[in-house]
């Protein structure tokens, strides 16, 4: 069998899911068409602004859209916020207090954000949670999914936050649906009113008919350069939520008493509205790479998750490759199918913030924009690879035969 061959036999196979991921994107191409009439988007919200940025108004019409599209009361949505982590920080600082406790309602968070909670023995890291004396609990899901009964448990008087990551991370688990944080929700609001909710929605938005702040989550939290900047937006992210919770957000993005207020933008805000009205299409186009790519690794006896026919509430695709040499490769081809720095070859390496060397595939017109085709990888046992994003199913499908080719010529594969 040849690579050709082995792709159009996992295509042919995927017809029914195409066509969900294809009403899925319609749905979602509705609701963002319908926010921007409503909002009446003109050329002059994308007008840059200097100095304080008062009564900027692409900037607030942007965070308008972003509240009515998540449904929220609610929205920061800035180029100043550097990272989905950065967001995510900002949410903790900002909504806890020295001596208060967190929760986290889907075990160990993210190696980056274990060092802003300050997880681990010895001497709290400088600037971290820990060091300003705020305790964290982490509770495991049970068979992938929320234990209720046991977050409830470690909820005490000095627990002001309830956190949940929706995307797997680098862990071999499923990714959570947004209407599975629903009965999470409602206990803390019926039994702890005094907690919130926040829920990282990296990788997650538009995959599905709603976001997790419909389903009752207080504070939802993503990147720009993930899935709502639709390939587009070159920077930033975005916080919603109730107003309470996004003001006390903001008085931490900015200084108390100024919030949203400030915070200007000297380039045009059109690659941010631009992006969001892509973003459905362009998610629809990772999620189809993503369903791709099961089905060939599972033609080839491995193990996926999702698999190619499963529900998706994200957009990346996890594959145990199973030895080093099969991981590298892998990577290594997806970086030589990308349009930026095709000829870079990656190599495991100490990356900062992470417990084991990292391999990363990243050819990306925007520096490290998960939403365009990339992989990456810790290296360690089964050796997993993440893949995810793609702004174009063509170049998924095309990027594919040449990983697979990677992995051949090195000896890391053989086809029969």
């Amino acid at each position: 069998m040849t690579i050709e061959e082995l792709i159009a036999q996992a295509e042919s196979g995927l017809t029914a899911q195409f066509a969900r991921i294809d009403r899925m994107e319609e749905i979602g191409t509705r609701r963002v068409l319908d926010a921007f009439r409503e909002h009446q988007v003109a050329y002059r919200h994308f007008a840059p602004t200097t100095g304080y940025g008062y009564d900027d108004v692409g900037r607030d019409t942007l965070e308008k859209i972003f509240a009515e599209l998540f449904g929220t009361q609610a929205a920061i949505v800035r180029p100043q916020i550097a990272s989905g982590t950065h967001a995510i920080s900002l949410c903790l600082f900002g909504l806890v207090l020295p001596g208060d406790d967190i929760v986290s309602a889907t075990g160990m968070p993210y190696d980056t954000l274990q060092d802003i909670i300050g997880w681990g023995e010895g001497d709290a890291p400088v600037g971290s949670l820990r060091e300003m004396g705020v305790s964290f609990h982490p509770v495991a899901l049970r068979g992938g999914k929320i234990d209720l009964d046991a977050v409830e448990n470690a909820i005490t008087p000095k627990t002001k936050l309830v956190i949940a990551q929706r995307s797997r991370g680098y862990d071999w688990r499923p990714s959570l649906m947004p209407e599975e944080f629903a009965p999470l929700a409602k206990m803390l609001h019926e039994k702890h009113p005094g907690v919130r909710l926040m829920v990282d929605n990296c990788y997650g938005e538009f995959v599905c008919e709603k976001e997790p702040s419909h389903y009752g989550a207080d504070v939802c939290v993503g990147s720009l350069i993930k899935n709502p900047g639709g390939g587009l937006a070159p920077t930033g992210g975005y916080i919603v939520g109730t107003k309470e919770a996004v003001e006390r957000i903001a008085y931490r993005l900015t200084a108390p008493g100024i919030g949203l207020e400030v915070g200007s933008y000297a380039a045009s805000y059109q690659p941010f509205y631009q992006g969001l009205f892509m973003a459905p299409h362009t998610v629809a186009q990772a999620i189809k790479t993503a369903c791709l790519a099961a089905r060939v690794f599972e033609i080839l006896g491995m193990t996926t998750t999702p698999a190619a026919d499963e529900p998706r509430a994200d957009i990346i695709q996890a594959i145990q490759m199973r030895t080093p040499e099969r991981l590298v490769a892998f990577c290594q081809g997806i970086q030589m199918a990308s349009p930026i720095d095709s000829m870079a070859l990656p190599e495991p390496w100490d990356m900062p913030g992470y417990n084991d060397q990292v391999v990363m595939a990243a050819g990306t017109f925007v520096a490290g924009a998960s939403i365009e085709l990339s992989a990456d990888a810790p290296m360690r046992e089964p050796y997993t690879a993440y893949m995810q994003g793609g702004l174009t199913y063509t170049h998924g499908r095309i990027a594919l035969q040449m990983a697979l080719n990677r992995m051949v010529e090195q000896g890391a594969l053989t086809l029969k």
